[in-house]
């Protein structure tokens, strides 16, 4: 992590030297391909005002799944990513579209459900032995179904598990094809299950009903990865912009402006320094 900060301090100094006039002259605006999580938690609405008023950059977010928000990437649609699918990135960088990428924040999934629990998983810490209870008891369950990075990692663990809940038939699998605050809306009036990341469920304000059912497993680690564009690939990208804020949250300030948001006296996300349980 350090060499990254210093290596993207030097570049940004450099382009910031040469490329001032430039600089001063185009839209202070930058386009931020972001995951869901991190917008409808509340994350970027409480650090970014901190960036442009240090910076004078303003940041038009465009809040998708992870692989939407890649593809827009993909397509010349943004300046820079915010995603958290390590697969799904290292895709992204391999077809030559990411200059860089580096871990800014982390946090953990948990599965949420209602207080009834039918599928009776409740204190667990397994999340694959969670999911092959859900399905034994066809307990209603909420995919996101949006290729985002919550939707990978679902579909990675029920593939562990060795289901394929989708083609199991009886309707207690509902893909919603949306974003992580649909998905809970969906758990809470259904009465059901679903994964959700620790910061969207913490800030959710409907779960009166509903209630962590499964956390602490290693495999719902959650990393949120910055990804700066390849200048070759997407010369028309805002590159001198982009890398201010990619320095910037990977600083001391942007660090600790991560790691100074909360509800209710918890933590939705930990800077990426943050020992990982």
């Amino acid at each position: 992590m350090k060499p990254f900060r210093f290596a993207c301090a030097a570049l940004v100094a450099a382009l910031s030297l040469s490329a001032a006039p430039e600089l001063a002259a185009e839209d202070q605006t930058i386009v931020l391909a972001s995951t869901t999580s991190v917008e409808n938690s509340g994350l970027l609405a409480h650090i970014l005002p901190q960036f442009t008023k240090e910076t004078g950059i303003t940041v038009h977010v465009v809040a998708q799944g992870t692989g939407q928000a890649l593809a827009t990437a993909a397509r010349g649609d943004a300046d820079l990513v915010l995603v958290h699918d390590p697969a799904a990135e290292a895709e992204f960088m391999a077809a030559g579209h990411g200059l860089t990428r580096t871990e800014i924040a982390w946090n953990d999934f948990v599965i949420v459900g209602p207080a009834s629990d039918p599928a009776h998983i409740a204190g667990g810490h397994d999340g694959v032995a969670a999911l092959k209870a859900i399905a034994e008891a066809r307990a209603p369950f909420v995919s996101r179904g949006d290729k985002s990075g919550t939707d990978a990692l679902e579909k990675r663990l029920w593939q562990t598990a060795g289901l394929d809940p989708a083609a199991s038939g009886g309707g207690w699998y509902r893909d919603i094809g949306g974003g992580m605050g649909a998905a809970l809306n969906a758990a809470a009036a259904m009465e059901a299950y679903t994964l959700s990341d620790r910061g969207t469920w913490l800030s959710f304000g409907h779960k009166t009903e509903m209630k962590i059912e499964v956390e602490g497993d290693p495999r719902l680690l959650n990393r949120y990865d910055v990804i700066l564009l390849n200048p070759t690939t997407h010369p028309q990208a805002k590159h001198v912009p982009a890398q201010r804020l990619a320095a910037w949250l990977a600083s001391p300030e942007g660090q600790a402006a991560i790691g100074s948001y909360m509800i209710a006296g918890q933590r939705l996300f930990h800077p990426e320094a943050d020992p990982k349980p």
